[in-house]
């Protein structure tokens, strides 16, 4: 049987580890999303292109932090990436990814990249906000799209990114909606997780960052209001696929929004144990 949110969460399976989450996913019996499942892990989107494009990529993630802070690169063609698991493969361990190719519209939709692969591919993962949603339900702060057993609501915005090589595009940002005290508190638990984008980048007015109509996201499912919250909005992980369309490698893979990568590292313990990070032959400066 395949499981899927919200129905997975409700049958226990918020509560696995993540290597017990990921072996669902591999064998294809979890395809929904990973918002509230594993708490307390380090979860990530994934831009995966070839290493040809990876330089100017990694430059363009550094340039643009918040929506893109990177804790993990692979090697070309090595879809490993031990640090954020021992077991992990990126091929198998998310429950959807999103294949572009240069020429083609759109984009094509896949369960796993066995028939893709590519040994001049370099995966990087990137903090996600669901890492610290959390704390914020620790603390006692409804996270209404959860409590609805939906995906987090996530808009383009008229923010630009800083170019790098043929990378940019607009900032994604994913929104959460709260009563106003909970919205400040939600705030300050956030800016703890540089990792996972940290403080918001707005909030109030949507109109402001180029949101023209809350009730019609961009990807994810629609908001869950109620009379009186102030809506958030954080940095989102799928700025990057954006990005990676303006760029056209021939190649491009990313997760299907909301459908992330959950690591074996603690989301409050990453911000000591990740340091910088690069493909093979660059370095961060």
């Amino acid at each position: 049987m395949t499981l899927e949110s919200p129905a997975a969460v409700q049958d226990g399976l918020r509560d696995l580890s993540p290597v017990a989450l990921r072996r669902l996913i591999r064998e294809g019996r979890f395809t929904g999303s990973t918002t509230g499942l594993a708490p307390g892990a380090l979860q990530g989107n994934l831009a995966i292109l070839p290493s040809s494009h990876a330089g100017d990529f990694l430059r363009f993630c550094q340039k643009n932090p918040k929506p893109c802070p990177i804790i993990g690169v692979s090697e070309p063609g090595d879809p490993r990436i031990p640090a954020l698991g021992a077991d992990l493969d990126i091929r198998t361990d998310l429950p959807g990814y999103r294949v572009f190719r240069a020429g083609e519209a759109g984009y094509r939709s896949v369960a796993d990249l066995g028939d893709v692969w590519r040994d001049d591919l370099v995966t990087f993962v990137l903090g996600c906000s669901f890492s610290f949603e959390d704390a914020i339900a620790r603390a006692g702060i409804p996270l209404r799209h959860m409590d609805a057993g939906r995906n987090v609501p996530m808009y383009a915005t008229s923010i630009e990114t800083a170019p790098s090589g043929p990378f940019h595009g607009p900032v994604v940002v994913s929104m959460r909606a709260f009563r106003p005290a909970d919205a400040i508190q939600a705030v300050l638990l956030s800016d703890r997780y540089r990792l996972a984008h940290g403080a918001p980048v707005h909030f109030g007015d949507p109109a402001e960052i180029g949101i023209k109509d809350l009730a019609k996201p961009d990807f994810g499912d629609p908001p869950v209001l109620e009379p009186g919250d102030v809506p958030v909005f954080w940095a989102c992980g799928v700025t990057p696929q954006l990005a990676l369309r303006n760029a056209a490698p021939d190649l491009a893979i990313t997760h299907e929004p909301g459908l992330m990568l959950v690591s074996d590292l603690s989301a409050d313990a990453a911000e000591f144990s990740i340091g910088g990070v690069g493909p093979a032959g660059t370095t961060s400066n």
